[in-house]
């Protein structure tokens, strides 16, 4: 919980203790450092932790479901639906807020859902999707909807503080300005969470293949609607706290994979954790290094999580971990 103002680990301890109504004795810190904990610095973690875990969570269940280590929340649609609905509100929408989340938020979570129902509409032929339809489709729908929020950037012709803001949501921040958002977000994250756990075992079946899991009784069909759906909503509500995270929903699955092995059961549960805490530490650092200056959440997953991803890979060799 470390930031511009400087608390120490005992006063920020002794602080979270006397609002939990925990005698500890009189107050030693100001009531400004109180409310800089409280209601700036606790929401912000509290709130990278449920993207973190989200982003992660849902990274296992597209790399699980399309048998690709290379899927991430982002490949069928998410990031560029979501992007694109958020660069329109910022660009053209007037400020509302809904459950304390702004018209960006609420753009970038229905943008997101919509842009996956899209996908899946397209990869279906004869009634069934195939997990290389919907990696073709996914990438086709993500490269005309960047264009287009591109082109939206291009055309808006108001003040270069607008366009900032828009640059500065598509690189990623923690951004809890309410706590009706943790209230609002937090439940779905983490149902979300326990429901993908549900699908450890029709994800391990599809480690032998298709045609292995049909045989072990699996409706492929099925369970890639479901898992489908429960990705999108994780990461459409991670998006609508954060703006776009990348490479965290695709290193962390499969950093934890070439750790503890593909068996979805422990894997999944293990990425949570993993994204939790990756993410509330790369917040951390996008707070303090360059303070008071803030930078974008997301260049610190890459150069967090991109040196130890390749690491990991290079020690286990190219194959390893995956299944």
């Amino acid at each position: 919980m470390q930031g511009a103002v400087a608390l120490s680990p005992l006063t920020i301890l002794k602080i979270l203790l006397r609002s939990a109504g925990i005698p500890v004795g009189p107050a030693t810190w100001q009531a400004a450092d109180e409310t800089i904990l409280l209601e700036l610095r606790l929401p912000r973690v509290l709130g990278g932790a449920l993207v973190g875990a989200a982003l992660a969570t849902a990274g296992v269940l597209f790399q699980g479901l399309l048998r690709n280590p290379l899927a991430d929340p982002y490949i069928i649609g998410t990031s560029a639906g979501a992007g694109f609905a958020a660069t329109v509100a910022m660009l053209v929408l007037p400020p509302v807020s809904v459950l304390g989340f702004g018209s960006v938020a609420l753009s970038a979570f229905v943008g997101g859902l919509l842009a996956v129902l899209l996908v899946y509409q397209l990869a279906r032929v004869d009634g069934r999707s195939s997990p290389v339809t919907l990696l073709l489709a996914g990438v086709v729908v993500n490269t005309v909807l960047g264009y287009l929020g591109s082109l939206s950037i291009l055309l808006f012709e108001g003040s270069e503080f607008r366009l900032r803001y828009v640059f500065t949501w598509l690189m990623g921040g923690i951004a809890v300005n309410d706590p009706r958002q943790l209230l609002a977000a937090g439940p779905i994250i983490v149902v979300g969470i326990v429901v993908a756990y549900g699908f450890t075992v029709p994800l391990n079946a599809l480690t032998v293949g298709e045609e292995g899991a049909q045989a072990l009784g699996v409706d492929l069909n099925r369970e890639s609607r479901r898992i489908i759906v429960l990705g999108a909503l994780l990461t459409g509500t991670a998006v609508s706290i954060s703006g776009l995270i990348g490479f965290l929903g695709l290193a962390v699955p499969h950093i934890m994979r070439l750790l503890i092995g593909p068996d979805h059961r422990r894997l999944l549960p293990a990425s949570a954790l993993a994204g939790a805490a990756l993410l509330v530490l790369a917040d951390t650092a996008a707070r303090s290094i360059l303070a008071p200056t803030e930078l974008p959440v997301g260049i610190f997953t890459a150069l967090l999580g991109g040196p130890l991803f390749l690491f990991l890979l290079r020690r286990n060799g190219r194959e390893s971990g995956w299944r």
